[in-house]
C-alpha cells in the first residue's frame, strides 16, 4: 500500500488577522514563539511518516516558501520524498488564481497524477493542532471509504463557524451542511479530507472542470452524498483556528497552559531557521534585574525587565524597568527602558521607544476599521515599526506597517488606526 499524498492549502490571505499579514499569508505568521502556524501541519506529516507534500501557496508566498525551502526541518528532502511548492498557474486566462479550496486542487491534477497516488490527504495549513494522520488512514481502510473527514464536537453557538455534518453510530455521513445558522448536529469539519484518489478525480472533474463549484464544503462534499461512502474520523485533542487576532492570542496563551492541551514540547514541533545566521543562537540571558512569570522566552532573548504571561519569539531585548504582560512579541521585538507593554502582539522588529506605554485590553473598545479582526481590545503593532519615547497608547490601536515616528500623533484615542504618511 502506498503512503497517501498530502496537498497542503496554504495559500490564504487570512486578512482578519490585521497586519500581521500584510506581508506574508497566515500559515507563515509565527507562532508559540520560534515555530510558524504552518509547522503544526508540516510537523504532523513528519511523525505520520508521509513522504511528499504538495504545498499550495497563492497570498505574499515569499516568507513561506524560505521558510519551508526543501522540506529539510520536517524530513521532507530527499530522493523518494519532498516538500513542492504549488504556485497558482499563470497565463491562463481563468485559472490565474485559485477560485476555492477544490479549484486549488484541480489546479494541480498534473501533479498528482504524476506520482500515482492511491489516496489524497488534503489539509490546511493555517490551524494548531496535533493529529496522527495513520489513524485516520486506518479507519478509513477498514470501512472502506471514498472520503473520510475529520471532525470534532464544537458548542451549539459555534456551528455557524463549520461545514457540519450528521452521521450515523459507524460514522457513515448522512448530509453535510455548510455553516448553517443552526443545527442540532455538533460534528464539525476541520477541513481534513481523506480521499481515494479515483472518487477526488472524479468529483473534481464533475464539479470543478464543469464550473458547477470551486469549493469542497459547498460544492464537492455536499455533491458526493449518496454516492459514495463518506464516514467521520472523530478527533477529542487540541485544535484551533487561528484566523481572528484574539483566537490567535487565545491559542498563544494556550501555550502557556499545560492544561489546555497545547503542549509544544510533547507534540515535537519542528521548525526551520531562516535568518541565515552563522551558528546557533546563544541561550536567552536573564539578568539579575529580570522577573519573568509564566512566559515562553526563545533562544537569543535578552531579559532585563519584568515579562509575565507572554511569549517571547527569538532576539527580543526587554530593558531594565520595563513591563511585559499578557502579550506576543516576535522576532528581534525591542521594549525600552522603562515601557509597558500589556495585551499587545508586537510584529518582528518593532521597537518600543523608553517609557512608551501599550496598556490594552478593553474589550469592550472597538477599531473599526479591523472590526472583523475581533480584537478583543488588544493592541497590533505592523512589523519593523518604533514607537517614539514616552508614546502612550490604549485598548484596539492597529498601528500598519510602514508607519514612522513623525507619523504618530501627540494623543493616540483608544480605538485608532495608525497609518503611514498621515
Amino acid at each position: 500500500m502506498k503512503k497517501p499524498l498530502v496537498m497542503l492549502l496554504a495559500g490564504g490571505g487570512g486578512t482578519r488577522l490585521s497586519v500581521l499579514v500584510k506581508h506574508r499569508a497566515k500559515p507563515a505568521v509565527p507562532f508559540g514563539g520560534a515555530y510558524r502556524i504552518i509547522d503544526f501541519a508540516l510537523s504532523n506529516v513528519m511523525h505520520a511518516e508521509l513522504d511528499h507534500v504538495g504545498i499550495l501557496t497563492q497570498y505574499k508566498p515569499l516568507s513561506m516558501m524560505e521558510h519551508v525551502g526543501v522540506g529539510e526541518a520536517w524530513n521532507l528532502n530527499g530522493h523518494l520524498r519532498g516538500a513542492h511548492i504549488l504556485p497558482p498557474r499563470t497565463g491562463e486566462a481563468d485559472s490565474d488564481w485559485y477560485q476555492g479550496t477544490a479549484d486549488a486542487i484541480w489546479q494541480n491534477m498534473d501533479f498528482m497524477s504524476s506520482l500515482k497516488p492511491e489516496r489524497v490527504l488534503i489539509l490546511s495549513g493555517d490551524h494548531i493542532y496535533h493529529m496522527d494522520y495513520r489513524r485516520m488512514l486506518e479507519e478509513h481502510l477498514a470501512k472502506k471509504a471514498d472520503v473520510s473527514i475529520a471532525v470534532m464536537e464544537v458548542a451549539a453557538e459555534d456551528v455557524s463557524r463549520f461545514g457540519m455534518i450528521w452521521s450515523d453510530e459507524e460514522g457513515l455521513i448522512s448530509r453535510f451542511e455548510e455553516k448553517p445558522a443552526e443545527a442540532d448536529t455538533r460534528l464539525a469539519s476541520m477541513g481534513i479530507y481523506l480521499f481515494e484518489w479515483s472518487c477526488l478525480e472524479e468529483a473534481l472533474q464533475q464539479i470543478v472542470a464543469t464550473r458547477v463549484g470551486n469549493d469542497f464544503g459547498h460544492d464537492v462534499l455536499p455533491h458526493l452524498l449518496g454516492k459514495k461512502r463518506m464516514i467521520t474520523h472523530r478527533f477529542d485533542g487540541y485544535w484551533r483556528d487561528v484566523g481572528t487576532i484574539s483566537s490567535y492570542f487565545q491559542a498563544s496563551m494556550d501555550a502557556l497552559d499545560r492544561a489546555s492541551g497545547l503542549d509544544l514540547d510533547a507534540w515535537q514541533i519542528s521548525t526551520q531557521d531562516v535568518t541565515h545566521q552563522e551558528g546557533d543562537r546563544t541561550p536567552a540571558c536573564f539578568l539579575s534585574t529580570s522577573d519573568c512569570q509564566d512566559v515562553l522566552v526563545s533562544a537569543g532573548c535578552r531579559i532585563a525587565g519584568d515579562v509575565r504571561r507572554s511569549l517571547l519569539s527569538p532576539d527580543v531585548v526587554v530593558e531594565a524597568g520595563a513591563l511585559v504582560e499578557d502579550s506576543i512579541l516576535m522576532h528581534g521585538v525591542h521594549v525600552g527602558a522603562g515601557a509597558v507593554v500589556r495585551r499587545a502582539v508586537l510584529d518582528k522588529g518593532v521597537r518600543v521607544g523608553a517609557g512608551a506605554r501599550i496598556e490594552a485590553g478593553d474589550a469592550q473598545v472597538k477599531n473599526v476599521q479591523y472590526e472583523k479582526c475581533s480584537l478583543a481590545g488588544m493592541t497590533v503593532v505592523a512589523k519593523d515599526v518604533s514607537l517614539p519615547a514616552g508614546l502612550s497608547l490604549g485598548s484596539a490601536v492597529v498601528v500598519e506597517a510602514g508607519v514612522k515616528e513623525s507619523d504618530f500623533p501627540s494623543s493616540v484615542p483608544p480605538g485608532a488606526t495608525i497609518s503611514p504618511g498621515r
